[in-house]
This record gives structure tokens, sequence and C-alpha cells, in this order.
């Protein structure tokens, strides 16, 4: 992937501010843009009369190798899902086949504008080296525990802690790109034990933690039948979270838990698409966890749940869920969704603008954001670090076609003895 500066002439350009730009633009290697006087040392100059430029989207919950799972357990709640659909098909799990799911929801991300990822997901050596080579970003968590768990005596070798340490400390993939983090999935999965350990890796290491919280009602008044308190209360109590902890989904959370993930500068994420089509009930009520301080990004969660991995109609579904569940079409308007949906990205996408659900585009355009959120086009391009892994609508580091026959065959031999 060779990295350089390029020229985007007769194009619209949308930051983080929302502000619809219209000219030459250079994109530089950095992550920053500067207009074009059209005499500038450029290692390509692109025709952008048709596209429109923005960041790209940030994906803050996945379970990458979960395209194996897609479509299983259609209707049935969270735990029923979990207990009778996915848990068992994982048991069949390995690293080779992590390898192949993973790749498949890669190359659907970067399809969609996507270029980072922050996984949690078993076999994160298989996993990272996926993602910093098909050339995204990502902060791969892996679990702390063996997978499958013994159906014995639930003993634990302390297999998967000693790999997961060592992969932390051979330090990011991809030039920087792609880190190593810490996965606890959640309350009722984790003993004490095992989430004061990974909290002290956390500390010690300076790796991300990454857990389920408050996904369910039932999640979390089993968590406070058993310990006197909600979830995020509980994590609190033990000093579970470090710096930059994610606490995905956060549907059943209380005031008082949104102020102890904003006193410990946590992220919340939400993934309105899984929580509605699980049926979990709620929903993050983001005006509140705004209001508190807290640090609020965007996920779809596994393909499992979601059934894609397209953060453009996630953005879309968290908008309008909140307008709707608070009454107020006013909250997260385009601009907010999409700087919910792009923060902190420094790489480039451009969008299909000749695709007819981007019309009209309104007086100096200010209608094509809200029809990128709401309508949507094709990707076409995407850089990253000032290199091109996707162009014209084509994927430069993943074969698609190969990797979706890789799927079929994989998800064969996944569910050969279920």
């Amino acid at each position: 992937m060779e990295s350089g500066v390029r020229r985007i002439t007769h194009t619209r350009l949308i930051d983080h501010d929302g502000k619809v730009r219209e000219g030459d633009f250079l994109l530089l290697e950095d992550g920053s843009f500067s207009p074009s006087t059209g005499d500038e040392d450029v290692l390509e100059t692109i025709d952008g009369n048709d596209l429109l430029i923005t960041r790209s989207l940030q994906n803050w919950h996945t379970h990458l190798p979960m395209t194996l799972n897609r479509s299983m357990g259609e209707g049935l709640p969270l735990m029923d899902w979990l207990q009778t659909s996915i848990f068992p098909s994982e048991r069949n799990l390995t690293p080779e086949l992590a390898t192949v799911g993973t790749r498949a929801s890669v190359a659907e991300m970067i399809a969609g504008g996507t270029t980072f990822a922050c996984d949690m997901y078993h076999f994160p050596g298989s996993i990272a080296p996926i993602v910093a080579e098909a050339g995204i970003r990502g902060i791969i968590c892996g679990p702390t525990t063996d997978w499958p768990p013994s159906e014995d005596d639930g003993s634990d070798s302390g297999r998967a802690l000693k790999e997961l340490d060592s992969l932390i400390r051979s330090g990011p993939l991809g030039s920087g790109r792609v880190e190593i983090g810490i996965a606890t999935h959640a309350v009722y999965t984790c003993s004490e034990e095992v989430l004061r350990k990974a909290s002290e890796m956390s500390r010690e290491l300076g790796a991300r933690l990454n857990i389920h919280t408050s996904e369910t009602r039932e999640e979390v008044a089993q968590c406070h039948e058993r310990t006197g308190m909600y979830p995020i209360e509980y994590l609190d109590s033990i000093d579970y979270f470090t710096e930059g902890t994610v606490c995905a989904h956060c549907g059943w959370v209380t005031k008082k838990e949104m102020r102890i993930l904003a006193k410990n500068g946590s992220h919340a994420v939400h993934c309105p698409v899984s929580n509605q089509k699980l049926a979990c009930g709620g929903t993050m009520s983001y005006p509140a966890m705004i209001e508190a301080g807290v640090d609020v990004r965007l996920g779809t969660d596994g393909a499992a749940s979601n059934n894609g991995l397209d953060m453009r109609a996630e953005a879309k579904a968290a908008s309008i869920v909140q307008k709707h569940d608070h009454w107020d079409a006013s909250i997260l308007d385009p601009i907010e969704t999409w700087q919910v949906a792009t923060k902190d990205s420094s790489d480039w996408v451009t969008w299909d603008l000749s695709d007819i659900r981007m019309r009209p585009r309104g007086r100096e355009g200010r209608r094509i954001l809200s029809n990128l959120i709401y309508s949507g086009t094709r990707c076409m391009d995407v850089f990253v670090d000032g290199a091109a892994i996707r162009r014209d609508g084509k994927t430069l580091t993943l074969d698609e076609d190969k990797v979706s026959l890789e799927l079929e065959d994989a998800a064969q031999e996944y569910y050969s003895e279920i």
C-alpha cells in the first residue's frame, strides 16, 4: 500500500465540523487536509466531481469472527439466543475459522467506509494480523480465560491469560494501527477474581479494557440481587475501571452510573440495531449520558446480532431511536450524529454523489449529510495513513470474491457438529 498526498478536484468535503466545503483539496498523510492550488507534488489526482469526502466511520463494538454466525437464531431474545444458538456453535470455533470470519468482517467494513474496530472475541492472535494486513485500525481485545471453558469443573488453565499477556507485550501491529486489549465479557460471565485480574493487567501493561455492561434488564436485576449494586456500580466498587475502558450497550444505566463512567473516562458504546433486534428493551439515553459528561461512541455489535457491520446504518438507527425515545426530533441532528459516528477518525473516505439517494443536494449542499446518513450511497475510496485501501468501489487489500467463498466454506465446517 503506497502512501502519499492525494489531490481530489471539483469536489465536496465534510470534516468533523459538518460544514460542506467545495473545491480542490489535498488529503495529507497525517490525516489533515488543505485546499489545493493545483501545482503540488502529489501521488495521484482524482476527479471528485461526483464524490463526497468525509472522515471515516469508527465501529466501537464488534465481534469480528461472528460473521460466521450471521442470521443465526432469528427471533430469539438475547439470553435464549446466546444459550441455544451462539454459545453451542462457538465451541467449534478454531483460530483458523476466526481468521476467515474476521477477514469477511473487515472486507465488509472497508466497503462501508469504516476504518476502525474495537473488537472483543476469542483468538485475538488470529484477528489482529488480519486487521493490520487489511490496512485499517483496531483495538483487538482478547479474553483472559480459556475457550471453550472446561465442562467438567469450570477450572481454567491460564493459557489464554499467558497468550494475551504475550500479545500485548509484543506491541502494536500494522505500524501502530492495531493494538491488543483485554476483554472481560460481562459481570454475569466473569467472576470478581477474573475482573480484578483483567484490571490489574490493564494497569500494568497499559492495555485497554472492554466489557459488556447493562445490556438487559435481567442482567441488571441479577447483579443487584447478588451484590446489592447495579453493574457499573459493582465494577466501580472493585476498582475495575482503567482509563478509556470501553463499555458496550449501557441500555439500563442509572444517572449515578453515568457519573461513574464519566469520572473514569470510560467510553459508552451505543449499539441501537443489535439491542432493538434482540428486544433488550432499554435504550442508552444519549442526552443523559452527554449531560453526565460521558464519552459516547457507536458500534454495530457482531454481525450475528446485527446482521451487518454498516456504521452508516448504525448512525441512522441511533439518531432515530434517540429522537423516538425522548419525543424530541432535535436530538442527534445530522451533524452531531456524524460527529459521534466518526469521532477521532484521522482517515478519509469518499462516497458516490451521483447515486440517486444523494439527490437533491440542496442549496450549497445543505442536504448532502442528511442524505448520506438517512438514505445512503456507495463507498468509493478509503484512505488510511495516506494509503488507498479501496479505490473506485473496489477494496485493494482484500479480494472480496475470494473472501466470500472462504466464508461460505468455513460456515459449513463451523456448523457441521450442531
